[in-house]
């Protein structure tokens, strides 16, 4: 990860239209040799061993989050929050906690009223949370300690690294850093899989919790599709959504609150990353009336626990 972390040092340095313009040419040549695995890895749609299925009979699931990277996605964290309710969508909301901005308890406390979810994103989302087992356990009980201030259960760490044998220092019921495919991440090795699945913790050791629940986000990222490719349709999602569908999989999306304004012309007008994201929910309910269970990502764990015959994760003493 080294060149990762000499990207991340000189990327203040870099206008954003120079930032742009380097990951379009690059994403160009990976989207050139990954048109086997993405948007679509067939690969990924074989279930779990013994899965059950989805409660009540459910064909498939969708689950929404959205990560706050900046003072603009925190401002607009209301808004958004009101559009999914009034499509009958609740979603999860991940603040970095040392990052910055600060997310106030009453804004915490706002979501939670309304059922939406809480979740901690990264420690400060520099690109260093992972780079080396001690730091990773020096950041893990700070992490700790705003799971149990925000009562959170869920974690996803900036830029979708990810270790899943370090996760387990977390008092997390799940982690959400992984995909199913994404070559466009800066570690893009998938998960390989449409489904959450469970990540027991090593035999021998002295792990106060048996494990955690990973949930891949299956649909391809706001900022690949509507940043870097600047796909004007909305077409892949639609189509990925279409894919997971048939195979009974689960559509988790991951919506960042700081690009939802940004946008580019087409024959009919400007369109933005909001807009596409409300089409998308729009042709969810439309398209699939009756047909998914919407759960939050906290609620999906949990029927990944209780399918395991796993009790919840208890705080650590840290």
């Amino acid at each position: 990860m080294l060149k990762d972390r000499m990207y991340y040092a000189v990327k203040p340095l870099l206008p954003w239209s120079l930032r742009i313009a380097l990951r379009r040419i690059v994403a160009r040549r990976i989207a050139r040799r990954s048109r086997e695995i993405w948007p679509i890895n067939p690969a990924a749609a074989n279930p779990p061993p013994d899965w059950p299925g989805w409660p009540d009979g459910k064909q498939f699931a969708v689950v929404l989050t959205h990560d706050v990277e900046g003072p603009r996605g925190l401002a607009r964290c209301a808004e958004l929050a009101n559009r999914e309710a009034k499509l009958g969508f609740r979603s999860s909301f991940n603040f970095i906690p040392e990052g910055s901005y600060q997310v106030g308890a009453n804004l915490r406390r706002e979501l939670d009223a309304r059922n939406f979810e809480i979740g901690v994103h990264d420690l400060k989302h520099d690109g260093r949370l992972y780079a080396n087992r001690e730091a990773f356990r020096q950041h893990a009980r700070q992490i700790n300690r705003y799971l149990a201030e925000w009562q959170a259960v869920g974690f996803r760490s900036g830029f979708m690294y990810h270790n899943l044998d370090w996760l387990h220092d977390l008092d997390a019921d799940y982690d959400a850093s992984t995909f199913d495919t994404d070559p466009f991440e800066p570690q893009p090795d998938a998960a390989d899989t449409i489904f959450p699945f469970w990540v027991e913790s090593p035999a021998g050791t002295a792990a106060r919790k048996p494990g955690y629940v990973e949930l891949p986000y299956t649909l391809p990222q706001d900022s690949t599709l509507f940043m870097i490719f600047q796909e004007s349709a909305g077409t892949i999602w639609k189509e990925k959504v279409d894919w997971l569908v048939r195979q009974g999989g689960m559509v988790l999306v991951n919506v960042h609150p700081d690009y939802l304004h940004l946008g580019h012309a087409t024959p009919a007008g400007g369109i933005t990353v909001m807009d596409h994201y409300v089409n998308l929910l729009g042709y969810l309910k439309d398209t699939y009336p009756g047909a998914y269970w919407h759960a939050l990502p906290r609620e999906v764990a949990a029927y990944v626990r209780a399918w395991k015959k796993i009790a919840p994760a208890l705080p650590s003493a840290q």
